[in-house]
């Protein structure tokens, strides 16, 4: 009896705290006619767009014309400067490397039975023969080459060579021997 006592009182107990809660807690009736006007703290950014489109149109002209003369300027003096220049740095795609003479030659059949369109140039160091395709400037322009004679030619690397400039004239015989 005691214990059913207690049982009820704790229950009344609970749904009166329960009662008090709801009816102190406010609902979403409360924010029902809430209004808030923020426009003066909204920050407004000019069109963008259309400045961009003014000021492109504006400084085309001017600045190109500026520009275009300095690089041709540039590009000619560089073109002459190198002109005189017998060799030039660059990459080359090195197929075979060895002291084989015969697997060089080879190597190089094999090369335009393969891929008959690329030029395979091959050279004798002593004491080694080299089997090489192309003369690339950047490295990049050479690893679609690696990447398509790697399937064939497992041992395939792309190295750094120097390579000598097509219509060179020597300014001076005497500097090479020549006389």
């Amino acid at each position: 009896m005691k214990r059913s006592l207690i049982t009820s009182i704790l229950l009344v107990f609970l749904m009166g705290s329960c009662n008090v809660l709801k009816k102190g807690a406010s609902g979403a009736d409360a924010y029902e006619n809430y209004q808030e006007n923020l426009s003066e703290s909204i920050i407004e950014f000019p069109d963008f767009a259309e400045k961009a489109r003014e000021s492109a149109t504006e400084n085309v002209v001017e600045s190109v014309l500026a520009v275009d003369q300095d690089l041709t300027q540039a590009l000619n003096k560089y073109r002459e400067t190198n002109k005189g220049e017998r060799y030039w740095s660059g990459f080359t795609v090195l197929v075979y490397s060895g002291v084989d003479r015969d697997l060089a030659f080879k190597t190089r059949n094999d090369l335009y039975t393969y891929f008959p369109d690329l030029k395979s140039d091959m050279q004798y160091q002593q004491p080694r023969y080299l089997v090489k395709v192309g003369k690339f400037i950047n490295r990049i322009e050479a690893q679609a080459y690696y990447y398509q004679l790697k399937e064939q030619f497992p041992a395939v690397r792309i190295i750094q060579d120097r390579f000598q400039r097509e219509g060179y004239v020597n300014p001076d015989p005497v500097q090479d021997g020549e006389r």
